[in-house]
């Protein structure tokens, strides 16, 4: 069986799952929209509303201090580890009530990796909340033709055994970035992509499947509503999050 990225070449917009689909459909595209709904990049699209920059780390450790101290950014830390004097973490409703500050290191070992292993000229943080907004910029940059293809990788979560669990709030984020295209381009789908559009098409209420789903279900069960509230509140973002030298810069 022929590898992932090649079957699907000859389409404008493509769809797959994690690091290891991310790493293959890279080979040949110039752009990769990352989808981690709950919650990495729908904290990047909550800091970039604040105009926070975001520079991916994959690990939350001393290193990761050590790495925020060198570039002079502050550090987000885990989700009940908020502190007054550490207000700033992966819950996307935390760092929506936390001071804004211009540069923030945001470990996540999924979508951090996820972001690291595009390998594209541009990866894009997309979302629930800018979806619209992707698809505008990605158009405009010309992408999602047969030419300058796009590849929309949704993260998925970790099983306990480390293997991918395919996610639904992913699989519905990148299907609302993909119809978004679909609406403003006549792409050419792959049938993968056309898939994710379709289940994003056909699900009438998002946020109330989101919020019950496994994911979803999960953080509302450990005291975090708020942050699947966060991530569901469709197009809300005007920006568009792009990694700039190592940071997610918010764009338009």
């Amino acid at each position: 069986m022929g590898d992932a990225w090649a079957l699907q070449s000859g389409y404008g917009v493509r769809f797959e799952w994690g690091a290891a689909g991310a790493a293959q459909l890279g080979r040949d595209v110039d752009c990769t929209v990352v989808v981690d709904v709950l919650l990495f990049t729908t904290a990047v699209t909550v800091a970039a509303d604040l105009g926070t920059r975001i520079v991916p780390c994959r690990w939350r450790d001393a290193t990761a201090a050590e790495f925020a101290a060198g570039l002079g950014a502050e550090l987000a830390v885990g989700r009940r580890a908020v502190t007054t004097a550490s207000p700033w973490s992966l819950s996307p409703a935390a760092l929506r009530e936390a001071p804004a500050v211009p540069l923030l290191v945001l470990p996540s070992p999924n979508g951090s990796t996820l972001a690291a292993s595009a390998g594209t000229p541009d990866v894009v943080a997309g979302a629930l909340r800018n979806a619209s907004a992707v698809a505008d910029w990605l158009v405009r940059q010309g992408y999602g033709t047969v030419d300058r293809p796009v590849a929309v990788v949704a993260a998925g979560e970790r099983r306990p055994d480390s293997g991918l669990r395919p996610a639904l709030e992913d699989l519905l984020g990148a299907g609302a970035v993909i119809r978004g295209i679909q609406e403003r381009l006549d792409a050419a789908l792959s049938p993968e992509a056309t898939s994710a559009a379709a289940v994003h098409t056909a699900t009438a209420d998002v946020a109330g499947t989101v919020a019950a789903s496994s994911s979803g279900r999960q953080l509302i069960t450990g005291g975090f509503a708020d942050d699947v509230a966060v991530a569901t509140e469709a197009d809300a973002s005007p920006h568009v999050p792009v990694l700039r030298d190592g940071v997610f810069v918010p764009e338009r």
